[in-house]
């Protein structure tokens, strides 16, 4: 008759004993912990993205005129004009690129109006007559034309140049008021040889 060898007996019971208070089953540990991975994988493919828009800071601008889809665009802060006009459908054909500095830093609450040729040429017209009588038309002049204005220097004719390229055209002379440096005196002295026309 052969001895009992009790190291076995005493593993195969204690594999047992593990095997009945429950390591293995799928109420166990190892199962819990799987299913947790599983659930958090799910969250963060269906809420990663979100919330990585909500910490970006943006910029709310206003993309008119020669553009396929004109109208209000959330971007980036940071963001360049060029992609303010990608997300307007891109220029028509009849826009005119080269008026409009693409590569400006785009600023909260702007409007980028992209003139076409029609515009151009109107405004063309415009200036024309507006030189015809000697007075700088707001809407249509350069730096060197401004600076030409009485009380009008470099940084000023800047800031005008600025505030058109932000704003739009000017809707009266009275407007130019709105730039800083740029009160009654100065305006007392620009005002007859100025027009919006």
């Amino acid at each position: 008759m052969k001895k009992l060898d009790w190291k076995k007996i005493l593993i195969s019971l204690l594999a047992l004993a593990l095997c009945l208070s429950g390591c293995g089953t799928a109420d166990g540990p190892y199962f819990a912990r799987a299913e947790e991975g599983t659930q958090a994988g799910g969250g963060t493919e269906a809420h990663g993205l979100p919330e990585e828009e909500g910490t970006e800071e943006g910029c709310f601008v206003y993309v008119c005129g020669a553009v396929k889809s004109p109208g209000v665009y959330q971007v980036p802060a940071g963001s360049r004009i060029y992609e303010a006009i990608r997300l307007a459908g891109g220029l028509r054909e009849d826009a005119c690129a080269e008026s409009v500095n693409q590569a400006e830093e785009v600023l909260d609450g702007q409007m980028i109006q992209i003139p076409s040729s029609l515009d151009l040429s109107a405004e063309g017209e415009a200036q024309a007559g507006g030189e015809s009588d000697g007075k700088v038309n707001l809407n249509t002049a350069d730096e060197t034309d401004l600076m030409a204005l009485p009380g009008i220097g470099a940084s000023k004719a800047k800031s005008i140049l600025s505030y058109r390229q932000e704003r739009g055209r000017f809707g009266s002379i009275e407007e130019i008021m709105n730039i800083t440096g740029i009160k009654e005196g100065v305006f007392s002295k620009i005002k007859d040889y100025i027009t919006v026309n």
